[in-house]
């Protein structure tokens, strides 16, 4: 049983190692010496900031890591951390803002730790990745033009993806994932940890409709490799200034690529036009500027577009209701597990309550305002 299969694994599978352990590990599994360490929020393993001394061996290069350490389920799937590893360099290579992976002492890019805790021996696997500068887009205002660019990098990310190879890509074929959004329905068997009222009922008529009116028209969707979780935290932006002195951001980083798995291009455009909602002042003309940047690169089929409204309506509900279960799991987690619902449930309820038919046109008509030179 692993996270694709039941989010109640979870209460068992974080890793909870201290500084001083995840020092250790920084030492003798990369061979690097650690001047400081400190804990990362993270959803479902464990991460580090490693900063590092240099050494006669280490003069040159970086001296910022993040050490990452998965969880027990994730652990057991080695092939699946590996490719995700092979696509974060491919990326790389391609003039993405993403990290470098670090080898081990025996040139991998991962290893498994066994930890003796008393009662059982249990394994982690354990890598290291440079850190990447910058500030997540969720702590600085989002300008329309810098959503284009989001959506644009989504884009250029699925496509340039199209020509990446592996022996063992099928693994990222998650047929029961419960973060590829074509899983909507799976939220059904979580909706307890909802209790009774509005925001259950939402979601209940949102996997209803999902399954009438996205699921029965997957076969006319073009399939991709997505990242899955293009969120206002897993993109990182640099301010440098403008002709006119203003700030101007432009991506630093993407980060997190646990989440990857086979979907759709309409997928990953849907996702990211969420999670660029949950800051946003004027949530409802986001999916216009995101759409507009992303089109630039792969235009939605008229199919792909008609089911845009109910993929983002279906993305919240994930976000929301794996987030209200998790926080059962894990209390001491909650300020970084409720991070979606400060404004998600309001969002999704504004959305839901104008319908479909009018959101689109927010959407559709910003989207076309690129076309003309004039954006919105």
């Amino acid at each position: 049983m692993s996270r694709e299969d039941d989010l109640r694994s979870q209460a068992l599978t974080k890793p909870a190692f201290s500084e001083t352990q995840a020092s250790a590990l920084v030492e003798s599994v990369f061979g690097l010496k650690v001047s400081t360490i400190q804990p990362l929020p993270s959803y479902d393993d464990q991460n580090f900031h490693v900063s590092i001394s240099r050494t006669k061996d280490t003069t040159d290069g970086p001296t910022e890591y993040v050490l990452k350490i998965s969880n027990t389920e994730s652990s057991k799937t080695p092939e699946l951390i590996e490719v995700q590893s092979h696509i974060i360099m491919f990326l790389q290579a391609a003039g993405f803002p993403t990290a470098s992976v670090c080898r081990t002492k025996g040139d991998s890019i991962t290893s498994l730790v066994s930890v003796d805790n008393g009662s059982e021996i249990t394994s982690y696997l354990v890598r290291l990745l440079t850190y990447l500068p910058g500030r997540p887009i969720a702590e600085i205002p989002i300008s329309p033009q810098l959503l284009y660019e989001i959506g644009m990098l989504a884009g250029k990310l699925d496509k340039t993806l199209e020509k990446f190879h592996h022996p063992k890509l099928s693994c990222l074929h998650r047929e029961n994932f419960i973060w590829n959004l074509k899983n909507v329905p799976l939220l059904e068997k979580y909706l307890c940890a909802l209790g009774q009222g509005r925001n259950r009922e939402t979601v209940a008529q949102v996997i209803q409709l999902f399954k009438d009116e996205v699921l029965t028209k997957l076969s006319h969707f073009r399939e991709c490799v997505n990242h899955g979780d293009l969120n206002d935290h897993n993109i990182l932006v640099e301010a440098s200034k403008s002709a006119s002195g203003g700030a101007v951001y432009q991506v630093s980083g993407i980060l997190d690529f646990g989440d990857m798995s086979y979907g759709y291009y309409v997928f990953e455009v849907a996702i990211t036009i969420m999670y660029m909602m949950i800051e946003s002042k004027s949530p409802l003309h986001v999916g216009g500027h995101v759409l507009a940047g992303f089109e630039s690169v792969i235009p939605l089929t008229p199919v792909e577009r008609g089911a845009l409204f109910l993929l983002v309506c279906g993305r919240f509900c994930q976000s929301l209701v794996i987030a209200a279960h998790s926080c059962q799991l894990h209390p001491e987690n909650k300020e970084y597990l409720m991070i979606t619902a400060k404004t998600g449930w309001r969002h999704l309820q504004q959305m839901f309550d104008m319908g479909q038919k009018a959101v689109e046109e927010i959407w559709f008509q910003t989207a076309r305002s690129y076309d003309s030179g004039i954006s919105m």
